[in-house]
């Protein structure tokens, strides 16, 4: 199942955020996928208040995974940017966060694609300069 949404705000993206988190439910896996400066913090940010997190929430672009565990659901968001070799998740235990009892929310996916499971939310985020600085085009794809 595919659906499109438009954002003409961060306000929006960050609300487009929050109705995905609300609606997850533990062991959910969303792929973030968007280039640099498209929005996937803001997103990240209202995806995490729709899980009931209240601390705030950054890239965890230097360390690879940010967790919180204020919500309803532990969140792992994880930022793959940096990730050399895909090794490099067996030595975080990627497992226990895919498949355990919270909600990961994963930044570059693409770079891990082989060890990602099989059912993922997957979020694209694009700009559309011609519709404007703030204009935004998510799709959301559940597989």
């Amino acid at each position: 199942m595919m659906e499109k949404m438009e954002s003409n705000s961060e306000q929006q993206t960050r609300e487009l955020g929050r109705k995905l988190g609300a609606s997850c439910e533990a062991g959910t896996v969303v792929l973030l996928h968007g280039d640099l400066g498209v929005g996937k913090t803001v997103f990240t940010k209202g995806f995490a208040e729709g899980l009931g997190i209240t601390e705030p929430v950054s890239s965890p672009t230097f360390t690879i995974i940010q967790q919180y565990d204020s919500g309803r659901l532990p969140l792992y968001h994880f930022d793959v940017y940096r990730i050399a070799d895909v090794e490099e998740m067996d030595e975080i235990g990627y497992e226990d966060y895919f498949y355990g009892g919270g909600v990961c929310l994963i930044e570059w996916a693409e770079l891990i694609e082989e060890i990602l499971p099989e059912h993922c939310i997957e979020v694209t985020i694009e700009k559309d300069l011609e519709k404007g600085f703030d204009y935004r085009s998510i799709t959301v794809q559940r597989s």
